[in-house]
């Protein structure tokens, strides 16, 4: 499926790179502005965009019935308030919706279903690798959206009947590994 919104630049988030001690990974580290906060906020929006548009796109193609209809039907109207959300904060700052494509993904119950498993674990992990990068009014927000992510993450896990909850702490993301999640789920975003 396709949907194809008007396009804009991607936000990008700043900050100098530093490895988290003991980990070997990559992490962010700058001290919060309004600048960064407005990068990192677009870069999430960005996202949220993208899961509006999975959600919208597998309603219309995706022939559900029962739980995942149900679920599709939920967690889509969840995005379209984060989008909202997002898009009230940075006011005159968001950046435009880009266009997507999903490929196969949403035409059938068991494509979408593994998908949307795919996209809100990467989700989570990218509000996860992100909040404490922005201000702490900011992080308010953030933190509340995390939260929902990770219960949409969950739930889709318990509809697969995979476990919902197979670690004590999730991982954080950079936006380099979130855009290589989307890659790897069929997920072709322009604009």
């Amino acid at each position: 499926g396709r949907h194809a919104p008007p396009g804009g630049p991607a936000g990008r988030t700043g900050g100098s790179r530093a490895t988290a001690p003991g980990r070997g990974r990559w992490c962010r580290r700058a001290t919060p502005s309004r600048e960064q906060d407005v990068r990192i906020l677009n870069y999430l929006l960005r996202l949220e965009y993208v899961l509006a548009a999975f959600y919208e796109t597998a309603a219309a193609e995706g022939q559900l019935a029962g739980e995942i209809e149900q679920f599709v039907s939920v967690v889509g109207e969840h995005e379209r308030e984060h989008v909202a959300l997002l898009q009230r904060i940075l006011g005159d700052d968001a950046n435009a919706e880009p266009s997507v494509d999903f490929g196969d993904a949403t035409n059938n119950p068991n494509t979408v279903a593994a998908t949307a498993r795919k996209l809100e674990e990467t989700a989570s992990a990218a509000y996860i690798g992100q909040g404490a990068n922005v201000t702490k009014l900011a992080m308010i927000d953030v933190a509340r959206i995390t939260s929902v992510e990770a219960r949409h993450a969950a739930w889709i896990a318990d509809i697969l009947q995979r476990d919902p909850a197979p670690a004590a702490a999730d991982p954080a993301k950079s936006p380099s590994e979130v855009s290589a999640a989307l890659r790897r789920a069929g997920v072709s975003i322009s604009g």
